[in-house]
């Protein structure tokens, strides 16, 4: 068992394929990058079902030609031949004395066994990965986790099962609540799970053998040796897609999967995208505020998910965060701002310091929605009234009057609507939006999607029921235990949880919201990324059009939005001074 190949390159050395066997005698595999000189290092584990051998530059091409395009202090520096999607470039951490350990999930890339994503089998192999790094002679006792969206997820629930060795993680874009942040939108099936599957882990799956890629460093089969049949692959994995396609309400199978934040202790960095609505951006926000480390903080940047992580930028904001709690230097970490966040302006970021979230000086302020003249404004009309929409069509949109001043808009915020429906449910897309003096749609660069809004949240109507101990003004927070079905034509109070996020608007643009039955699009062209299945239209991925979760003839009907005195509907907005 303990036969694997050690190699000196690049300055290091690699240990390829090392063995780490589960308490159920599955062995997993690890690649395991160490400083040339004999000691004991602290290490950085990942976990996840990317296939380890497989290059970014081949699994990810479009995404890698954007990123060497667009930073290129993010492939610099390193020849970038150990490069993997979303973990660490060994080249950037190993010369600083880190050892990366980058394990194979059970069921994927050169690992054995059933692949069930997320679940607690999976949750206590990253457990057992975690301690077993740290016996090692060629480590010092102190494990950290590192990585982006699913090696991100992962170390919430690693962590709140407190492995004895973990001493820090930094979690970058990763979501917490697996039914709330990506599974089920406000209780509407997303498809990403499904097409996620499909293009990036199937594509991986153990068993692909001879049909899969090979390394390009070592020539291995990233998939293992074996070649299995399609019927005998399907079997040896879970039917996600199914499960949450078939799972409307929170049941035991989405609590598995989301960490007890109450029993994540350890020192935490967790960094958030303002574009990443749909999976990258409510989960590090929520585990921020709601995990018991007493040592945690939280940053915020922009643009795509993947390109920070590995800039100069990113890597020296990780690098000193692990320094000081790995390496215990006196690095000045414990000056560093409890938030650190990424303003985002029209045309640029601009670093701020602040000291809690959401901002402790934000003037929450409600802007009314005059149904009549689709405005926005801070004086709420006693009038009744009331407007209908297709919910197939592209909605209402209501807008401020042309800003006089710069306003900034930095946090989470809520609607409050009163909504009927001609049939017996409806799903609300409510769009935050900006545009510029032209009417031009002011859209940045998401986590995935080149053409994303400001804020976006979703809600269906029947999953209206609040949790009253969790929801706050600011963020309304559902139970997701019951439905309760509309009475067509009758009204009801509905509060729609709208993603954090960030913009400082200038003088002379516009600020609207969209309410609709169907996801944003944006007008212009829509984007490609080599690793996504459909072209994306303004929401990237995370989009909501399966006909099975959304029946055209509950779904498709007329909506109605209602206003009557000491009923009228809002938007709570985080207005900065």
């Amino acid at each position: 068992m303990s036969n694997y190949k050690t190699e000196a390159l690049d300055g290091m050395h690699i240990d390829w394929d090392v063995p780490i066997v589960m308490d159920d005698g599955i062995v997993l595999r690890a690649d395991v990058y160490r400083p040339a000189a004999e000691g004991k290092y602290p290490a950085l584990v990942s976990y996840g079902p990317y296939g380890k051998g497989l290059a970014f530059q081949d699994g990810y091409k479009t995404a890698w030609e954007i990123m060497e395009r667009q930073f290129p202090d993010a492939v610099a520096g390193t020849s970038n031949k150990y490069q993997n999607w979303e973990v660490a470039d060994p080249e950037k951490w190993v010369p600083d004395g880190y050892v990366c350990v980058r394990v194979d999930c059970r069921g994927a890339g050169r690992s054995p066994g059933f692949l069930d994503h997320n679940n607690a089998r999976e949750n206590k192999d990253f457990h057992d990965c975690i301690e077993w790094t740290a016996a090692q002679p060629w480590c010092s006792g102190k494990v950290g986790l590192n990585g982006i969206s699913y090696y991100a997820s992962s170390q919430w629930r690693a962590a709140a099962l407190q492995p004895p060795h973990l001493a820090a993680i930094c979690v970058w874009e990763g979501w917490a609540d697996y039914y709330r942040d990506g599974s089920r939108h406000g209780g509407i099936a997303c498809t990403f799970r499904k097409n996620w599957q499909e293009m990036q882990v199937v594509t991986v799956q153990h068993g692909r053998g001879e049909r899969g890629p090979r390394s390009r460093v070592t020539g291995q089969l990233v998939c293992g040796d074996e070649t299995l049949p399609d019927e005998v692959l399907k079997k040896n994995r879970a039917d996600m897609w199914g499960n949450v396609l078939n799972r409307r309400l929170v049941d035991d199978y989405y609590r598995e999967r989301t960490a007890d934040l109450s029993k994540v202790k350890v020192p935490l960095l967790s960094a958030a995208n303002w574009g990443g609505q749909g999976l990258h951006t409510r989960g590090n926000f929520e585990a921020y505020g709601r995990a018991a480390s007493t040592q945690k903080w939280l940053e915020v940047h922009g643009d795509s998910h993947w390109a920070p992580f590995y800039t100069d930028y990113g890597v020296a904001l990780q690098k000193r965060f692990f320094d000081h709690f790995l390496k215990g230097e006196a690095n000045g970490w414990e000056q560093q701002p409890k938030v650190l966040l990424q303003v985002r302006h029209v045309d640029r970021f601009v670093e701020r310091a602040e000291n809690e979230w959401p901002l402790a000086r934000t003037q929450w302020t409600r802007y009314y929605l005059d149904l009549a003249e689709r405005t926005l404004s801070t004086e709420p009309r006693a009038a009744s009234a009331r407007v209908e929409y297709d919910a197939m069509g592209d909605g209402i949109t209501f807008r401020m009057p042309p800003l006089k001043a710069p306003l900034e808009i930095t946090g989470p915020s809520a609607l409050k609507l009163f909504l009927s429906s001609s049939t017996t449910d409806a799903d609300v897309f409510a769009v935050l939006r900006v545009f510029a003096p032209d009417g031009k749609e002011v859209v940045f660069q998401g986590a995935l999607d080149p053409h994303t809004p400001i804020g976006q949240g979703w809600l269906r109507a029947s999953h209206r029921k609040l949790d009253r101990k969790l929801s706050l003004p600011y963020r309304p927070y559902h139970t997701h235990d019951e439905e309760q079905p509309l009475e067509p034509g009758q009204a009801v109070e509905l509060d729609v949880e709208i993603w954090p996020t960030c913009i400082v608007v200038p003088a002379g643009y516009t600020i609207a919201l969209t309410i609709r039955g169907r996801d944003y699009e944006y007008a212009g062209e829509a984007a490609v990324l080599s690793n996504m299945k459909n072209p994306m239209k303004g929401c990237g991925p995370f989009v909501h059009d399966d006909p099975a979760d959304r029946p055209p003839e509950v779904f498709g009907g007329k909506v109605t939005l209602h206003a009557e005195a000491g009923q009228q509907p809002f938007v709570l907005l985080p207005i900065i001074p």
